[in-house]
């Protein structure tokens, strides 16, 4: 059975965790963390911005596995600052290099530049890492169960808990979003890529909604381009959304947020 892009990213991506272990000790990890700037509330921003419009996670990303360069111009400062005044709730911030040729010092810089609460966007598989994102200014992670076991997924959710970030547990099929019940955090992201082809379709988020109880809080991930995708994912009760190489295409990104929220399908 040939390898997936997923796998690949699993491959050195616990190779990376073992080395930046040997570089920052756990305990030192742990210290940066505690002198971190104060958590921001992730889910309750999402929460309140879906009542009366729509919860939008901005995300800052300059490249992709399946599409390569996104944005030459990048300067994560400028963007957070402009996805801020565009009206979004949070950020998402990539710090994996060598698939999304992020940084982890993007996620610092990005989140220090505006009051919006920001997500580790990563392949998270060991808690030194979530006590890491906490050192970076965190104030949520993902968990992506397309590329972890029960145990660990248990295991994630506690560490964030512990140093009182918010978790994002990401599905994108019937099989994760039964597994993803078995976590406390009520956020969950339906990834309308399918992250072992990355082929995208928000039939996804259609489908895996509706098998979801109401206090869960849906958010809409990958295949968003306009007002109209947002406005037919809030026909279906889900009225937030991740959102990146759209807006990261824009040369005014802060026009380009205002536009896709400005008509929101009201609830």
């Amino acid at each position: 059975m040939s390898k997936t892009i997923l796998d690949n990213i699993k491959e050195y991506k616990l190779k990376e965790i073992e080395k930046d272990k040997k570089l920052i000790s756990r305990s030192d990890i742990e210290e940066l963390a505690k002198s971190a700037s104060p958590v921001r509330k992730f889910y309750e921003a999402i929460k309140l911005a879906q009542k009366t419009g729509y919860g939008l996670i901005a995300e800052i990303k300059k490249a992709s596995p399946s599409k390569g360069l996104i944005r030459d111009n990048f300067n994560p400062e400028e963007l957070a600052k402009a996805y801020e005044k565009g009206g979004a709730t949070c950020l998402s911030v990539l710090t994996d290099k060598p698939s999304f040729m992020g940084d982890k010092a993007y996620l610092t810089s990005a989140r220090s530049s505006s009051n919006l609460p920001a997500l580790r966007k990563d392949f998270i598989y060991d808690t030194y890492q979530v006590i890491e994102a906490r050192a970076l200014n965190a104030d949520c992670i993902l968990i992506i169960m397309a590329s972890v076991s029960d145990q660990q997924a248990k295991e994630l959710e506690h560490a964030a808990i512990s140093w009182n970030m918010d978790v994002l547990i990401e599905v994108h099929d019937e099989i994760e979003l039964e597994r993803a019940m078995n976590l406390n955090s009520p956020m969950i992201g339906i990834n309308n890529r399918n992250l072992k082809t990355f082929e995208t379709s928000t039939d996804t988020t259609k489908r895996l909604s509706q098998l979801l109880p109401s206090e869960r809080l849906i958010i809409s991930e990958s295949g968003l381009f306009s007002d109209d995708d947002l406005r037919s994912m809030a026909k279906v009760g889900v009225r937030s959304f991740l959102i990146g190489e759209s807006l990261m295409r824009q040369d005014d990104v802060t026009k380009a947020t205002q536009r896709i929220l400005e008509n929101p399908l009201r609830p």
